[in-house]
């Protein structure tokens, strides 16, 4: 409980997409990732490791400025510091780095790894867990014709039987799209939509109407992320409302409740500003009723394995709807040694203690 932090650092890394998973939406295509690893050492000598996964068009972040930052910013306000309570840390990280969640998150996974690694546990038990060891997931389709055929062949190949398709790009382009994803999934097959908030309200309105007889499982942001009121109208159409642009700490989320612009809340490990911040967001929207599934960034190994440890921690996450832990999947290659336990279907808790996977021999050199 004395060990301090004597350590900060970062390696970059960018990472492209498997070309036939390219998820192309209302946001834009992302096509690679530019990456920002962390690594913190503490006076026992024990090493935490946490990613920065950001998109400068999503987040406004990116890897050379969240290392930028990390260096000389967020490192000179932990070097010192008592390990625990890790919240401590996260706190002092909020004084001296406005904004910058995702940023904040790659240090916190770290520290967050670190404490569960001294302890000799896995980190989904210091965040409260673990409630579950296993989580359903789920892949996002996009394009159009032989593009989105290309698309759900290559994740069906992954074992991926959950999906959901982007929308948000032109009501008539979005109706075909859904139409041949239901098509391509099979009747019963879960399919939800995801309009990254491409919609306009009345256009929102149009489409849920239109895709009625498609058996979507919901619809995630139809709208602008400040748009409260039109996500509570549109929750009058029937179709569960997943919140995911419109939350990232707990003030957006006390405004989703006072709105009841929601049913479902999409939790980032990023998003959140890390692990401990993300489950406390899922317990708070579970005590008011509202369910939650893990949304993705496109992460990388680390970044996916902190997800899934906060599953496995999250009171509320919900079953029905199936998350979006794909860091084993995404990319034309990973940064860990073993890959994260998943078969499309579902991603098993990794065994170990602190997030419970090891990076390659090749990476750990970058931060030499």
């Amino acid at each position: 409980m004395t060990d301090t932090i004597v350590a900060v650092h970062t390696a970059l890394v960018s990472m492209p997409a498997h070309p036939d998973l390219v998820v192309r939406g209302a946001k834009g295509a992302h096509e690679r990732s530019d990456f920002c690893l962390v690594r913190v050492i503490t006076s026992a000598g024990v090493e935490g490791y946490g990613e920065v996964s950001c998109t400068p068009l999503w987040s406004g972040e990116d890897g050379p400025t969240a290392q930028h930052f990390v260096r000389t910013v967020l490192a000179p306000a932990l070097l010192g510091r008592p390990l625990v309570p890790v919240a401590a840390l996260e706190q002092a990280m909020d004084r001296v780095l406005a904004r910058n969640p995702f940023t904040r998150a790659g240090v916190s996974t770290a520290l967050w790894d670190a404490h569960a690694r001294t302890l000799g546990v896995p980190l989904a038990v210091v965040l409260g867990g673990p409630l579950r060891t296993e989580v359903p997931i789920k892949l996002s389709l996009s394009g159009d014709g032989e593009r989105l055929e290309q698309v759900h062949a290559k994740a069906v190949q992954a074992g991926f039987a959950a999906f959901k398709v982007k929308v948000g790009l032109g009501v008539e382009g979005d109706v075909a799209r859904v139409a041949h994803a239901r098509r391509l999934v099979g009747a019963g097959g879960f399919l939800g939509m995801d309009a990254n908030g491409g919609w306009s309200r009345g256009e929102a309105r149009t489409a849920l109407r239109r895709l009625h007889d498609q058996d979507v499982a919901f619809v995630e942001q139809p709208v602008d992320a400040d748009d409260l009121e039109g996500m509570a109208a549109l929750r009058a159409e029937g179709l569960p409302v997943v919140a995911d642009e419109s939350i990232f700490d707990l003030a957006d989320l006390r405004r989703v409740i006072r709105q009841d612009a929601a049913d479902v809340v999409s939790v980032y490990v990023g998003k959140a500003g890390g692990p401990g911040r993300a489950v406390e967001l899922g317990t708070v929207a579970h005590a008011f009723g509202l369910a939650s599934l893990l949304g993705s960034n496109g992460e990388l190994g680390l970044g996916a394995a902190a997800q899934a440890h906060v599953a496995a921690a999250l009171p509320g996450l919900t079953t029905a709807f199936p998350s979006d832990i794909i860091g084993a999947h995404y990319y034309a290659d990973d940064i860990l040694a073993e890959p994260l336990p998943s078969n499309g279907r579902r991603v098993c808790l990794p065994p170990g203690p602190g997030l419970g996977v090891q990076l390659r021999e090749d990476v750990l050199v970058r931060f030499r």
